[in-house]
């Protein structure tokens, strides 16, 4: 039997961990940087990894957020909050049997090969920061990808006033009087700008690009429970984003009127229970762009100005994979290029999962991913030839750089209901590969 590490004791390696133990793999270590389960799901993680506000809620409900086969408690909230999710996962580790699998305190600095590949099995040495070395058949990174802050240095190095990443905000309290600029019009910025804005003198989102924002709740039901209806396998791309678009103009109006840019490109709903009101009540002023930062004075594209205490950036997060050879995995311009999001062609054994950005709960996807990984590494599925990888993976490069902004944001985009077909038409093919290869006449 195969021994497997696992990187990352989140949500994801988690998912993992447990599908590889249903598998039979009982060879399985999971590293974890920390003392803690949950990754970014522990507020205040000893890691230091976790991105997490003290007013955080998940932006798809419960029922949405699960994993398939563990329900959450009755008595959660609609949107659970990180209190909610840290819990959840301790539970999910502890009856899945995961939780005496995890290494604490074990942060991964190398992961190397022991092999030559097309010449004999996959071997992988993993070398903690203690400098433990082990060898591993599989190894898995589920670090993430929302620890390193993507800074824009106009913002961080220009403005004189106090400049704080989003990564790095955790409670209201200390911008109580303080006028505020907040950089962003994603999930971090609407809830970042609510939690600010009913004590700040003035507090200004800056929203780049268009929005598309849903409701949290719709006639008394979670919007993503909504949306989940919408989003149909048999329904065509477009309609599925016009019905969308549809819902969030019945619960909010035309959201330019409120100063939002139209979408000019794909985007991902955003889900705020707060920010049109917000809007609406003036407690939230939106503007387009920053011009220019002359000491603690932001000047915006519509020609008006104003002096600011604080600048907060909800500007994203650069991938980071400190642990591993740029010449194994290459990482130019924030981009992983990497054959359904998780296999680095050449280099059997190593997977990356969780590393994109979606339309639903990440839950719901790294299951998928989970179980398409377990399939390869049972010997179930066999993976295309590398330049059928290859070929894919530009494929997928041209489709973000055709729908979506061309940002290094951008790289990770993924919509969940074409994305999950590409799996398992993909696992098909796998599966029927591993049956010729094992059928195959042996004529040596």
């Amino acid at each position: 039997m195969k021994s497997v590490a696992i990187l990352g004791a989140g949500a994801a390696g988690l998912c993992l961990a447990k599908n590889f133990l249903q598998a039979g793999f009982s060879d399985l270590t999971v590293f974890e940087i920390g003392t803690e389960i949950g990754g970014m799901w522990c507020y205040e993680n000893d890691s230091g990894e976790s991105s997490a506000y003290k007013t955080l809620h998940i932006n798809t409900s419960r029922s949405v957020t699960a994993f398939h086969d563990l329900p959450f408690d009755d008595d959660v909230q609609y949107f659970p909050d990180h209190w909610d999710m840290h819990r959840y996962l301790i539970r999910y580790a502890q009856h899945f049997g995961v939780t005496p699998k995890i290494q604490f305190t074990s942060r991964i600095v190398d992961v190397r090969p022991d092999f030559e590949p097309n010449k004999a099995a996959p071997r992988w040495l993993v070398e903690t920061e203690s400098g433990d070395v082990r060898a591993f058949d599989t190894v898995v990174a589920a670090t993430g990808h929302l620890s390193v802050p993507n800074h824009v240095p106009t913002f961080s190095e220009d403005f004189a006033g106090e400049y704080v990443h989003s990564h790095h905000y955790r409670e209201p309290a200390p911008f109580v009087g303080k006028k505020v600029c907040i950089v962003g019009v994603g999930n971090s910025a609407l809830d970042i700008s609510g939690d600010i804005c009913a004590t700040s003198p003035r507090c200004v989102l800056v929203a780049r690009s268009g929005a598309l924002i849903m409701p949290k709740l719709l006639f008394g039901i979670p919007g993503t429970e909504l949306s989940m209806m919408i989003q149909r396998p048999w329904l065509p791309g477009w309609l599925r984003r016009k019905l969308l678009r549809g819902l969030a103009y019945l619960a909010h109006g035309d959201q330019t009127k409120l100063g939002f840019l139209p979408m000019t490109e794909r985007t991902h709903a955003t889900s705020n229970g707060t920010i049109i009101n917000d809007v609406a009540y003036r407690r939230v002023e939106v503007k387009h762009e920053i011009d220019s930062i002359d000491g603690t004075t932001i000047r915006f594209s519509d020609g008006s100005e104003d002096q600011f205490d604080t600048l907060i950036a909800a500007t994203g997060y650069r991938i980071d994979l400190p642990f591993i050879a740029r010449d194994i995995v290459p990482l130019e311009n924030n981009r992983l290029n990497l054959y359904k999001r998780m296999v680095q062609p050449g280099w059997p054994g190593l997977y990356f999962a969780g590393f994109f950005n979606t339309d639903t709960a990440l839950n719901m996807v790294f299951e998928r991913q989970a179980r398409w990984i377990c399939a390869i590494e049972t010997g179930a599925a066999v993976l295309p030839s590398a330049a059928q990888m290859e070929d894919d993976i530009q494929r997928k490069n041209e489709w973000v750089r055709k729908y979506y902004k061309h940002t290094d944001r951008h790289t990770l985009e993924e919509e969940h209901v074409p994305y999950l077909r590409e799996l398992q038409r993909s696992l098909k093919a796998m599966y029927a590969s591993a049956r010729r290869t094992q059928h195959a006449p042996n004529t040596g």
